[in-house]
């Protein structure tokens, strides 16, 4: 699809249309390909994965570090 848009063959709105696609979309991937290949500015699609990724092992951690905090201050009010 981002070829046939790229090529000029079609608009992105016949392309959207001939897929029963948003052009939105389309546009995205056109957008996104862009990026890929080092056309535009932003992040690669691997580059997004891996931002990704890290945002969840970071999620993960923080709910580790919470659990860990509520251990301490049960076993630390407990009597000795």
């Amino acid at each position: 699809m981002v070829g046939l848009c790229r090529r000029g063959d079609r608009s992105v709105g016949q392309v959207a249309k001939d897929f029963e696609l948003t052009e939105t979309a389309v546009r995205d991937w056109v957008k996104q390909a862009g990026v890929d290949a080092g056309e535009r500015n932003g992040l690669t699609s691997s580059e997004r994965e891996e931002l990704a990724a890290l945002r969840r092992e970071n999620r993960r951690l923080r709910e580790d570090v919470d659990v860990l905090k509520r251990a301490t201050a049960f076993f630390a009010s407990m009597p000795k």
